[in-house]
């Protein structure tokens, strides 16, 4: 283990890492950045700065000098509510030639994260390297803790994979986060959006320099938008290139956050606010970037990220009309086989609800189907089976996907609120779907049926 005050080391990867008020969270996030975890890169060849941005208690020092590897602890007190100004003292006692930032020190990283991502900066004079954010769970994890996901249940999830023995099964038990919804693959979604932003960025100690660091202007707590405008203002630098790692990814542990773990009412009133600060800001509104090329990949898949990136390929979230496999390809079955039928009636009915649901391209209904599912038997195998694959399709926060639903999405809602017992919610449904489509039979029979 190096000591943290060595200096006799001169490292060629420095890798910055912010925590505030992460007293579970940040030791095994740093713990996946030790050479513990990490492969294919000596200790010699890193350094990790921890900054501490004012937490309450204070960060260990003891915990992180005992991380095995090269690591730093700056400690900000009295800090500012934004990560900003901790990014850039970061920066600015950094020793690498190449410099990763974390702005969320709650999120763990795979085991070739800091390999990869130095050889990436290498691949192109402008390279922008990135890789996609996952949630650690069965779903986006604010609308998971409704249901009961906490602390407990993380630590059960992460008992379950035998974390950290092999960091990649992370990708076994983690939902793709909403700023990276385009996946691997923009080129298959009806948007041409790539990610909104990477919670491990890695740049040129050139290009941090170009781009000035965070902007410290965007002050209010947690950021707002500063990730995303330091990732957007680094791929519209001069022949910027997107480097995205193939089977490297951060995923994000519960732990209150100001955006990632918000209620959705809270969540809403934040994003409008941020949203106004980015465009007093930059004068201009929020966008995701659109690159001018299309992304260098690099990096082997293991095994668990696998199917992820083939189911990204041939369903992706955004997807506009090509179907590569054809139309009889059956996603239901696929990447993991469906667990017995349930002897709970209620779920059982809810996961045929689902099947049909799911084979009609409707996965916004089996989003919010599963969901229901999910708090009537909070353990039920098989709607958190199909929950990570759907969960995109349905945000019940409404901030990114507004959009009409159509009335046998109400239909099928309606159906599955019968099931459990809600009966005047499931009418509501009802009257929904026929004020879409007045038609509908079946909505009518129901909308008027006493059960």
């Amino acid at each position: 283990m190096g000591h943290p005050s060595d200096r006799s080391i001169v490292p060629d990867l420095s890798v910055i890492v912010v925590v505030h008020n992460m007293t579970r969270e940040a030791p095994r996030t740093l713990l996946s950045l030790s050479t513990r975890c990490q492969r294919e890169i000596a200790a010699d060849e890193y350094e990790v700065i921890v900054v501490d941005n004012g937490s309450a208690p204070p960060l260990d020092p003891a915990m992180v000098e005992q991380l095995p590897g090269h690591f730093r602890l700056i400690r900000i007190d009295p800090a500012p509510p934004s990560p900003a100004y901790a990014v850039n003292r970061g920066l600015a006692a950094a020793r690498g030639r190449v410099i990763g930032v974390m702005v969320d020190g709650a999120r763990l990283v795979t085991p070739g994260l800091l390999h990869f991502a130095r050889h990436g900066v290498g691949l192109h004079a402008r390279a922008v390297v990135a890789t996609l954010g996952w949630y650690l769970g069965q779903d986006y994890q604010s609308l998971a803790v409704k249901d009961g996901y906490d602390a407990a249940r993380e630590d059960a999830l992460l008992d379950g994979i035998r974390w950290p023995e092999d960091g990649y099964r992370l990708f076994e038990v983690s939902t793709l986060g909403e700023a990276s919804l385009a996946g691997w693959f923009p080129e298959l979604n009806a948007s041409s959006e790539t990610l909104s932003e990477s919670n491990a960025l890695f740049l040129s100690r050139e290009s941090w320099d170009a781009l000035g660091g965070y902007d410290e202007r965007f002050d209010l707590p947690g950021g707002g938008f500063v990730n995303l405008d330091t990732f957007r203002r680094a791929l519209e630098l001069p022949d910027a290139r997107l480097v995205l790692l193939l089977g490297e990814a951060t995923f994000h542990q519960v732990h209150g956050g100001t955006a990632t773990n918000a209620p959705p009412e809270v969540f809403r009133t934040k994003l409008r606010e941020w949203m106004v600060q980015y465009m007093k800001i930059r004068g201009r509104p929020w966008t995701a970037p659109t690159p001018a090329h299309p992304p260098t990949y690099l990096g082997p898949l293991p095994r668990a990220a696998l199917a992820r990136f083939v189911r990204g390929a041939i369903d992706p979230v955004r997807r506009n009309r090509l179907q590569p496999l054809g139309p009889a390809f059956d996603l239901w079955s696929w990447p993991d086989p469906p667990s017995p039928r349930s002897a709970d009636p209620v779920i059982a009915a809810l996961v045929d609800l689902m099947r049909t649901e799911f084979h009609a391209g409707r996965y916004d209904a089996v989003a919010v189907i599963a969901r229901l599912a999910r708090a009537h038997a909070p353990h039920a195998p098989e709607p958190l089976r199909i929950l990570p694959l759907v969960a995109p399709y349905f945000d019940e926060r409404e901030w990114k996907y507004p959009a009409p639903r159509g009335a046998r999405f109400h239909l099928a809602v309606g159906k599955a609120l019968l099931a459990i017992g809600e009966r005047e919610r499931a009418s509501a449904a009802f009257r929904a779907a026929l004020d879409v489509d007045p038609d509908l039979t079946e909505a009518r029979e129901l909308a008027g049926s006493p059960t």
